[in-house]
């Protein structure tokens, strides 16, 4: 049987992609847009908030509706029901960054037809990564695709591990995953932090993202701050940056006083829990400077914050 894949959430797409079966996938969640030729998929869910405000506004509209135990997206029924999908892949892992099984259940349970295969990924770390690439190879039926492919990128990482300095003291990094209210990245980005060379501070490898204080970040005051808010393009970022650099703290942190504030996409790179990992982890060694390799993502995935 030719499988017709649904993806709800954006690595998904790119790890059905990356395992060679992009013209399996049918339809697509409203974020989906890698690989770029995915973009012509129907959309099959949508936000059920404004997702264009300030970092504020966003976080007040969320924790309004999960306070009103609203869902924070909606998943369209009428293209899930014309597309017939044998496979439709969500996730567990964040109620807030895309849709979830529960939407999923909810929108399944409106349809008469025959009932997708529903794989609902959740990674907290890149163990968990791997695991869910090779579940959604062994759901396609295409296993031995998804073991090459974890073993190639488990294999890319281990070699850039091998080519950054290791001095005594690693650089402290603080990953900052959004900005009002101040959360550090958390999941699969401290081993990220590790592999490229540096020592992540205000959160722990495999658990949920923190929130934190300004006194918190003060305290820690990091050698290195990466701002990459969940969801945000370099460019969206930008537009929130007084948001820190207006903070009384702001310009007595080390980071800041060293010129060691970085911007990164946290939409197409760190907040993407699939094969784009290898980059994610790329982009953090070419900001603390610790990679052989030319800066390749510079300018694309991260700049200084001085930049532009």
């Amino acid at each position: 049987m030719r499988h017709r894949i649904i993806s709800l959430l954006p690595s998904a797409t790119e790890i059905v992609a990356s395992l060679g079966c992009e013209d399996l996938l049918v339809g697509r969640s409203h974020e989906c847009d890698f690989p770029e030729s995915v973009g012509q998929l129907p959309v099959c869910c949508e936000p059920q908030i404004d997702v264009s405000g300030s970092s504020h506004e966003i976080d007040k509209n969320v924790r309004s509706s999960l306070r009103d135990a609203l869902s924070i997206y909606r998943v369209l029924s009428e293209p899930l029901r014309r597309l017939a999908p044998t496979i439709l892949i969500t996730q567990t892992q964040c109620d807030v960054c895309a849709v979830s099984l529960h939407d999923v259940e909810n929108a399944l349970g409106e349809l008469v037809e025959s009932i997708p295969t529903v794989l609902a990924l959740a990674p907290m770390a890149l163990v968990d990564i791997w695991d869910d690439i090779l579940r959604v190879a062994r759901v396609i039926g295409e296993e031995q695709r998804g073991t090459d492919l974890v073993a190639r990128l488990q294999r890319q990482l281990d070699e850039l591990g091998a080519t950054v300095n290791k001095p005594k003291a690693r650089p402290t990094v603080a990953c900052i995953e959004w900005i009002d209210p101040l959360m550090t990245a958390g999941n699969w980005t401290p081993e990220l932090v590790k592999i490229a060379g540096g020592e992540p501070v205000l959160c722990e490898s495999g658990k949920h993202s923190p929130w934190i204080s300004w006194q918190d970040l003060r305290q820690a005051d990091a050698d290195y701050i990466i701002v990459m808010p969940c969801g945000f393009s370099i460019e969206r970022t930008k537009q929130e940056l007084t948001l820190l650099t207006t903070n009384p703290y702001w310009d007595q942190l080390s980071a800041v006083r060293h010129r060691r504030v970085f911007i990164a996409d946290g939409n197409q790179y760190f907040n993407r829990p699939g094969p784009r990992v290898v980059e994610s982890a790329q982009i953090i060694a070419e900001i603390l400077d610790q990679s052989d390799a030319t800066a390749l993502h510079q300018g694309g995935g991260w700049q200084p914050l001085s930049s532009g």
